[in-house]
């Protein structure tokens, strides 16, 4: 199954500190983990405020990331676009994106973000 993670997923795993609930979504081999670019420009702009939550460098997280098998989705016109039908639930535009992404994709979305989970699309929650 194809997942794309959200952005506190992908540091946690790059920590090895996933929840117990999220680890069986990275062992299964069947699974194709991927990530959206505006996960690594949250960790660029968030570090860049000095937030103590991410404060690994975007740089080796990117290459970590791709060195471990992570697939990249880019994001195109047609997500940015359906972020204006997504309901007002949440206001953080890196999350806007990325359930867009998930939505446009039909991919599942791995989040331990409790509001991300009102969201359309098959939201898988790990909190």
């Amino acid at each position: 199954m194809k997942l794309l993670l959200d952005t506190h997923i992908l540091l946690w795993a790059a920590a090895d500190s996933l929840p117990p609930s999220a680890e069986r979504y990275f062992t299964d081999p069947a699974n194709e983990l991927y990530f959206s670019p505006a996960s690594i420009w949250e960790v660029v702009i968030k570090r860049g405020m000095s937030r103590d939550d991410f404060c690994v460098d975007p740089a080796i997280l990117l290459n970590g990331l791709l060195e471990n098998g992570y697939k990249e989705l880019p994001i195109t016109a047609r997500h940015t676009l359906l972020v204006g039908s997504l309901p007002q639930l949440h206001k953080d535009p890196f999350d806007r994106i990325l359930l867009a992404q998930t939505v446009a994709e039909g991919m599942p979305f791995l989040t331990a973000d409790e509001t991300l989970r009102q969201y359309p699309g098959s939201i898988i929650f790990v909190g």
